[in-house]
């Protein structure tokens, strides 16, 4: 089953077209990333797959559920961890959680607000207002909010911005827990593309279409490999795909013969493959 499915997506402000033709599917139970420069319409598909912004045209299904028509019921089953953490600020971090934990109206309301703290890495900081929070801390505070309702898919937008690396690897090992261990589907913005190299799969995302969905590494495959030699003292440099098949061809050329006496290989980032597809979208 897919927990999102969208087709011919679109939203129009005016005359600027935010989203054109998303045609999207997410399977249940992975972590998805979303990836694409800034204004490619990230936020405006996040808003419209939680409900909260209403499209020109086209047909969206979350969990089953329309978004729109279906709002309450969704709501009870989806996480949302928006760009700018909202939150109370002169709030404690655990009344911040219970009180959106109260609104979901949680069974056991205590003990779970003390598991998200503590999944969250917050529990020697919740009695603590945010307004004393840095802004990484803040963010964990969010991730807590979003998840104590214990939802079947969890929206995050940017969720590791203005988060220290160190931080961001235990939000990156949170989240493949939560696909792993208890089924949740992760739908996840970033720009970051070490972040989307940690996706299940990764869709990219530019002036509002969708120009690629495949796995990280079928996406690296589009790019390419720099070959280095020292043959006989010359080097030797060459350009070739980014399959495995490319490198083997390539070197079936040269025989490996014992006087090549070194090779390396290397490869094209995500990051620099993203780049390419979008720009070779921009010249057509």
């Amino acid at each position: 089953m897919h927990a999102i499915k969208t087709e011919g997506l679109a939203k129009k402000y005016g005359k600027f077209e935010a989203l054109r033709g998303v045609d999207l599917t997410v399977p249940e139970g992975s972590v998805f990333g979303l990836v694409g420069p800034n204004g490619a319409g990230k936020t405006t598909l996040i808003k419209a797959l939680v409900g909260t912004l209403r499209p020109t045209s086209g047909a969206v299904r979350v969990l089953g559920l329309d978004p729109l028509k279906n709002r309450a019921e969704l709501r009870e089953s989806i996480g949302y961890m928006p760009q700018s953490p909202a939150l109370y600020d002169d709030l404690p971090a655990r009344e911040n959680v219970r009180f959106f934990g109260a609104a979901h109206r949680v069974p056991d309301l205590g003990k779970k607000v003390g598991e998200v703290m503590e999944f969250a890495e917050l529990s020697g900081r919740a009695k603590d207002p945010v307004h004393t929070f840095s802004g990484g801390m803040k963010r964990r505070v969010s991730l807590a909010c979003a998840l104590v309702h214990e939802p079947r898919m969890l929206f995050l937008d940017e969720p590791t911005a203005a988060v220290d690396p160190q931080l961001r690897s235990r939000f990156w090992k949170q989240f493949r827990e939560l696909a792993r261990n208890s089924g949740v589907t992760l739908f996840i913005s970033t720009h970051l593309m070490d972040e989307a190299m940690l996706c299940d799969r990764v869709a990219i995302l530019r002036r509002g279409e969708i120009i690629a969905s495949e796995t990280p590494k079928h996406i690296l495959e589009n790019g390419g490999v720099r070959l280095a030699m020292k043959r006989n003292g010359e080097n030797i440099e060459r350009r070739i795909g980014g399959r495995p098949e490319d490198l083997a061809d390539a070197l079936h050329g040269y025989g490996l013969a014992r006087d090549i006496g070194a090779v390396s290989v290397e490869a094209d980032t995500l990051e620099d493959v993203v780049l390419a597809i979008i720009g070779e979208e921009e010249k057509r």
